[in-house]
């Protein structure tokens, strides 16, 4: 037979008020029933979760892990009632964002104000970063990271994949001449990152990283000085496509050009057991298919 839901919530309770009284006077219960129900979640397991004395209670080494695996059932149970519940109506509360300002720049603002008005009771905060972000510390729903997802604690839903270019203006190319090949860069300014350095390294063969001659800690600063004529540099497809149809910019190397570096892939990650799922979910629904990536 298996413990109730119940039974494991008071358990929860006296673990985190740190004893049996304590937990009924929070629970406003009899001290006799909250203790039934942990003596009744041991019985049925036939282990013993909490080590009792006259002045504490300790978990022991088995019911440090069963705690932890309740906890998170209980919050999908929960989560699952809540989206049930949920059904029907518009999602409503705060959604924290968080993605590299070019991804907000050139994907998600043109798609706010429509976002607003499917959704008018959805509180967007758009926050960015260039570098990784810890969705607890900052206190972030939802994170567009860019590149392979190392963090398996993470949910991922995939957006797509962008394609990295080499790109210089016109006017540069004018001056220094057009690059063919990777042996070729070795007489051109080469624009960059300050960091991370995996930006540096450019998606073609037999190339280390690159040394830059202007770097720059912000992928929009470095368009800017791609497109001010400051040298050739290497930028995701979501933020050179609209420059390189206009002719602002210009692709270079296609045929050298290495794909499926890692560095293509976008993502959305939150945490599994994130109380915001639903907000999430409605997110990232919208954006996906009206991302130009």
């Amino acid at each position: 037979m298996k413990s109730r839901s119940e039974d494991l919530v008071l358990l929860l309770a006296v673990i985190d008020n740190g004893g049996f009284s304590a937990a009924a006077e929070a629970l406003g219960m009899q001290v006799a029933k909250v203790s039934r129900a942990v003596n009744k979640v041991e019985q049925q397991l036939g282990v013993t979760i909490l080590n009792r004395t006259t002045r504490r209670i300790e978990l022991t080494n088995e019911g440090v892990k069963f705690v932890e695996s309740v906890r998170q059932g209980l919050q999908m149970i929960s989560q699952a009632e809540m989206e049930l519940q949920s059904q029907g109506e518009s999602p409503k509360g705060h959604l924290r964002v968080d993605a590299a300002s070019p991804f907000i720049f050139h994907q998600l603002v043109p798609l706010m104000a429509e976002f607003h008005q499917t959704y008018p009771d959805i509180e967007l905060e758009l926050t960015s970063n260039e570098g990784f972000v810890d969705l607890i510390e900052k206190r972030t729903d939802v994170v567009i990271r860019i590149g392979k997802l190392e963090d398996s604690t993470l949910h991922a839903r995939a957006l797509g994949q962008s394609q990295l270019h080499i790109v210089a203006s016109p006017q540069y190319l004018a001056q220094k001449g057009m690059p063919k090949h990777t042996a070729d860069l070795a007489n051109h300014q080469v624009v960059g990152f300050t960091s991370p350095k995996i930006l540096n390294q450019w998606p073609l063969p037999n190339l280390p990283t690159i040394t830059p001659n202007i770097s720059a800690s912000n992928g929009e600063t470095v368009r800017q000085l791609i497109l001010a004529g400051n040298g050739i540099g290497v930028l995701s497809g979501f933020m050179v496509n609209d420059d390189i149809e206009s002719g602002r910019l210009v692709s270079l190397m296609q045929s050298e050009k290495l794909t499926n570096t890692g560095r293509e892939q976008i993502n959305a990650v939150f945490y599994r057991t994130s109380n915001v799922a639903r907000r999430i979910s409605v997110f990232i629904d919208f954006i996906q298919p009206r991302l130009k990536l």
